[in-house]
C-alpha cells in the first residue's frame, strides 16, 4: 500500500503545468469565481476535475453514515463531511465553467497522473449493504483511503498550480483531510 501511494505521489509530482491561461471575460463576476482569478492552468483545471469526480464518491459515502452508523461521533463527522465537499464541489463546478472547461475530464485523460484516485464503485455500492458496526469499520476504513487519495490529489495542485483559488482550497483539503483521517483511525481504534 506504501509503495503504491509513493508511486502516485512521484506521477503527481512528476507532471508538468502548462502555461497560464487567462479565464474568459466576466468570469471574475460569476458566484465563487472572485475567489479563482483570472489565472489557470492545466494543474488547476485537472485538480478542479479530480476532485468534483473524487468528492461525489465521498459524498455517496457519507451519507450512507446517516443511517448506518451506530456512532453519533461518526455519523456527525460524515454529516460534517457532506457540508464541506458539497459547498466545495459547488465552488469547483463555478471555476470549471467561468474557465470554460469540461466539468469533468475523459475517464483515461488522468491516467499518467496515477489515475482518477478515486474508490471502485462496487466497493460503495458494497458499502450501501452493511449496517451498525461492520458497516462503520468498513466505511471508516474506506473513507481514510478515499480521503488519503484527496490530500495526494490537493497536493498535486499546491506542486504546480498556479490559480490562487485553487491553491488555498487545495491546502485547506491538505490540511483537513489530514485531520479527517487522524480522527478516523482513533475512531478504528476504538469500536
Amino acid at each position: 500500500m506504501r509503495f503504491l501511494v509513493l508511486v502516485s505521489a512521484l506521477l503527481l509530482a512528476g507532471c508538468a503545468a502548462a502555461p497560464a491561461q487567462p479565464a474568459p471575460p466576466g468570469a471574475a463576476g460569476a458566484a465563487g469565481a472572485t475567489a479563482s482569478s483570472r489565472v489557470f492552468n492545466d494543474t488547476d483545471v485537472m485538480f478542479a476535475q479530480m476532485m468534483v469526480a473524487h468528492q461525489a464518491q465521498a459524498l455517496a459515502m457519507v451519507r450512507l453514515a446517516r443511517t448506518k452508523a451506530v456512532r453519533e461521533d461518526v455519523r456527525t463527522l460524515a454529516a460534517a463531511i457532506d457540508v464541506t465537499e458539497a459547498d466545495e464541489t459547488k465552488t469547483m463546478q463555478v471555476w470549471l465553467q467561468s474557465w470554460s472547461q469540461p466539468p469533468t475530464a475523459a475517464p483515461d485523460s488522468h491516467a499518467g497522473h496515477g489515475g482518477a484516485h478515486g474508490t471502485n464503485a462496487d466497493d460503495i455500492a458494497a458499502l450501501a449493504t452493511f449496517d451498525g458496526t461492520a458497516f462503520e469499520q468498513r466505511f471508516l476504513n474506506m473513507l481514510v483511503a478515499h480521503q488519503h487519495n484527496a490530500v495526494e490529489i490537493a497536493r498535486m495542485e499546491t506542486g504546480s498550480g498556479v490559480n490562487p483559488g485553487a491553491l488555498d482550497l487545495a491546502k485547506r483539503i491538505t490540511d483537513s483531510r489530514t485531520a479527517e483521517i487522524q480522527q478516523m483511525l482513533r475512531y478504528l481504534e476504538s469500536p
